[in-house]
């Protein structure tokens, strides 16, 4: 299977300018039309290519969700699909481009493996994930930089939850650019004599029950941190898979509800508590709940 990029006049800002170049003739420029890069990634696929498609989330899935759920995980195409300008990150583009409810768009699809990962280097273990998996894959991804914190080395199984720090009065369930925050608290919380587990869930179309029982059976009670709406996001999987195995108590940290605004992502992910100290502020909360 050959693979084949394909985007929305979006190729730069999606980083696929490098591939363009040494690949000319393995890449497309649908034009500004999110649907159509959906459609036509299909048919590739069909036709025994590999597509790996990038745009801004706020337009694919945000546009194209419709021709992603028929043309690509109805029939099992197999296209891995960036979805790029995700969340508060995005920052001064707006509430109009801060996507934030593409999580939950995309795990409820039938077929589809969504990833998230955390830093630069666990992206290149997503995308080669997605590159062995066979079928729909959306890969989850920031604008701006995140510091990259995981190592070659560093675990990356598909469907499985990854324990970056050990810890016993609550746990901290992150994901994508909310992991480094979270382990951030968690020193913090660490000097004033507070044991905080920080777990980092890549996948979130395949959650690891097994994993997060184990959490929430050790800690008693987990905190979801998320650049995305809390309903239907990593809160609500976590929550959803918990129910069925331990039930315990699951506080939901993310957007609650709301459309963001302009500024710097800094800004912005600081005014919602996205940032170190306003993760820090709800542990503080649910630990004094607990006694």
């Amino acid at each position: 299977m050959s693979g084949v990029t394909l985007s929305s006049e979006v190729m730069g800002s999606v980083q696929l300018t490098a591939f363009a170049k040494k690949f000319p003739e393995r890449t497309f420029n649908v034009g500004v039309a999110e649907q159509n890069l959906a459609a036509v990634a299909a048919g590739l696929a069909y036709q025994g290519k590999t597509p790996f498609i990038g745009a801004f989330a706020a337009f694919s899935p945000g546009r194209n969700w419709e021709q992603i759920k028929t043309t690509i995980c109805y029939g099992e195409a197999n296209v891995k699909i960036e979805g790029s300008h995700t969340g508060l990150d995005v920052g001064e583009d707006g509430a109009t481009h801060q996507m934030l409810e593409d999580i939950a768009l995309m795990r409820c699809l039938p077929n589809m493996l969504v990833l998230y990962p955390c830093d630069a280097e666990e992206t290149k273990k997503a995308v080669y994930a997605a590159w062995k998996h066979t079928g729909p894959v959306y890969i989850r991804c920031t604008r701006n930089k995140v510091p990259t914190f995981t190592t070659l080395e560093t675990p990356f199984a598909v469907g499985k939850v990854n324990l970056l720090v050990e810890g016993s009065d609550i746990a901290i369930v992150a994901t994508g650019d909310t992991v480094f925050p979270s382990l951030m608290a968690a020193a913090e919380l660490e000097k004033e004599g507070v044991s905080v587990a920080v777990a980092n869930m890549h996948t979130l179309s395949q959650i690891d029950s097994e994993g997060l029982t184990a959490l929430a059976k050790k800690c008693g009670s987990i905190i979801t941190v998320e650049d995305h709406q809390v309903k239907g996001g990593l809160g609500s999987a976590v929550a959803e898979a918990l129910a069925e195995t331990h039930p315990c108590r699951v506080r939901r940290h993310g957007m609650q509800m709301k459309f963001g605004e302009s500024g710097t992502g800094s800004e912005v992910m600081k005014k919602y508590g996205l940032d170190k100290n306003g993760i820090i502020a709800i542990v503080k909360e649910e630990i004094a709940r607990k006694k």
